[in-house]
Formats: C-alpha cells, structure tokens, sequence
C-alpha cells in the first residue's frame, strides 16, 4: 500500500487582482497570485533579511465564482490545498507548473487601506464575524 499526503498551507498577500475564467466544460476558474514572505536575521551581518516566494493558487466552481467578486490585489489570505504539477509543450519545448489546488480559502479579516475600495466594494467585504455567511 502506498501511503502519501500532499497538503499545502500558506497565508499571504493578493500580489494582483484575480483572474476569472471558464474551462472548456464551462467550470468556472479562479486564478490567484499569492506573495508569502519569510524574514530571518543573518548571522554573519547581523541584518534582517526577507524573502518573497509567489505561488499559483487555483479555486473552481461556484467558489472560484464568488471568490472572483470580493478578493482584491493586496487582501490577506489563508489557503489550504494540495499542489498539482502539468506540463505544456509548446514549438517542442516542455514547460513545467505547479499550482496549489485550493480546497480552502480563509479571508483574514484585516482592514485594507483608506482609499482602496469604492463604497459598493467595502458594502460587499464581509466583517470577520460574517465570513461564515459568504455564499462559497
């Protein structure tokens, strides 16, 4: 018996707004960009340093549908999913990706800054206490 566990978590930022799609089968896809940074500090400078990984998040159905209505470029995220790695061959050339597959997505609550959302957006963004609420 072959035993495996591909589970991923990661919280971070929108880098961009999403991107809605449909599959052929008329799915609805949900394209994200998530930044998560990691600081530490160098022992030999005594400097912290930080780095940014990005990662591809995909949702679909009616969640990636309703998901598309509320996120924006900079909203602050938990997600939970697996990874899932295609390729593509183009002209001959085999390009490799790797998506996280998301079961789950947990919006974090945080105010965004003044200025960002128009009056009809910030009616849309549930509070912390409502996001049990959302219809995906």
């Amino acid at each position: 018996m072959n035993a495996g566990l591909n589970r991923v978590t990661l919280f971070g930022h929108l880098g961009q707004d999403p991107e809605l799609r449909m599959t052929k089968d008329n799915v609805a896809l949900l394209r994200l960009r998530l930044a998560t940074n990691e600081s530490w500090l160098d022992k030999e400078t005594k400097q912290r340093e930080e780095r940014t990984e990005w990662h591809d998040v995909v949702v679909f159905g009616a969640r990636a549908e309703g998901l598309s209505r509320v996120l924006k470029k900079g909203d602050l995220l938990l997600v939970e999913g697996s990874l899932r790695t295609t390729n593509v061959e183009k002209d001959g050339v085999k390009k490799w990706y790797t998506d996280v597959i998301a079961r789950d997505i947990f919006l974090s609550g945080r105010p965004r800054r003044t200025g960002d959302d128009t009056p009809a957006q910030r009616e849309l963004r549930p509070s912390p206490a409502r996001e049990a609420d959302l219809p995906f």
